[in-house]
């Protein structure tokens, strides 16, 4: 089943205490796409500037990755950021964003496109996000993220948007924030509420929880001996989450999807965001085998049964 997924292509700039990268593909379609592409067929919708290298490109097309839909803006430059990290890695410091071509991005779903049964929509402006759904005839799963800045700001739109989505995959402030409760069971009662009937909330090192008519699933973190950049690792899980998905043909056509799979869905999101964190950016995917995933999928089995 094909996969389509919209959002940011940037260059990153990233230290942490294992090092520092001054300029490293990054964006948050680039590591969805680029952990979905192992379990399913990927195209994207993105914008990047001229000064967009050719060897990222490749490597984007080497992992099966459709491009039609990243449009080029001769004379512009691609989204940029960077951080720095703490010692713990838990807390990052943005010193730089410059939106560039990104600031004006309007997302057009080519035409070949518009019929791929599987939809996430990356971090971008909920008005977008809705506006690409609607330009989708056959999507059988839509799902995406969002960030405390539309929650804030945006509330009302991110409402009218998210209300037509299958699933939401945010992190644990954020889930609070959008639902105005601090325990996070009551506040995945009140966000299913909004429209998704199936929520992740992402808890970073400690894991990930799913909520569902059928209750919740908790999967803890991959414990990794060394974390080299957590930059994309919340990314890599919803392209691991929705990539199963999307390889098992699963769908909500009758209102639910089978509690086992969208648990084995949780775990391989979990598998992909902690490959993500042992090498800087896309790095660790240069080489990264579909076995190798599998074996970490069974290890995560070992250490969450009795």
């Amino acid at each position: 089943m094909s996969l389509l997924v919209v959002g940011s292509v940037a260059y990153d700039g990233v230290e942490t205490p294992h090092g520092r990268v001054d300029r490293m593909l990054g964006g948050a379609c680039t590591y969805i796409s680029l952990a979905a592409s192992y379990f399913t067929n990927v195209s994207i919708v993105a914008v990047v500037g001229e000064d967009f290298d050719k060897q990222d490109a490749d490597l984007l097309q080497q992992h099966g990755i459709g491009l039609e839909g990243l449009e080029t803006v001769q004379g512009g430059k691609t989204f940029f950021w960077r951080g720095v990290y703490s010692d713990d890695m838990n807390d990052r410091t943005t010193l730089t964003t410059d939106l560039n071509v990104f600031a004006d991005f309007d997302p057009k779903v080519p035409d070949s496109y518009k019929s791929h049964r599987y939809l996430m929509l990356g971090n971008i402006q909920p008005g977008l996000q809705r506006a690409v759904r609607r330009q989708m005839n056959g999507v059988k799963l839509t799902g995406g993220d969002t960030m405390n800045y539309w929650i804030v700001d945006h509330r009302e739109e991110l409402l009218k948007t998210i209300a037509d989505w299958d699933f939401l995959l945010i992190n644990d402030s954020e889930a609070r924030m959008l639902s105005g409760e601090h325990n996070l069971k009551r506040a995945a009662d009140k966000i299913r509420a909004l429209g998704p009937k199936t929520l992740v909330i992402k808890r970073g090192e400690y894991g990930a929880m799913l909520f569902n008519k059928d209750g919740y699933f908790i999967v803890p973190g991959y414990l990794l001996e060394q974390v080299f950049d957590p930059t994309g690792a919340g990314d890599c899980f919803a392209g691991g989450f929705i990539g199963y998905l999307a390889e098992r043909g699963l769908d909500l056509g009758n209102g639910h999807i089978d509690r086992k799979e969208l648990a084995r869905a949780v775990i391989y999101g979990s598998v992909m965001g902690s490959f993500c964190c042992e090498q800087f950016g896309v790095n660790r995917f240069r080489a990264l085998t579909r076995a190798e995933i599998d074996a970490r999928f069974a290890e995560f089995q070992d250490f969450t049964q009795l």
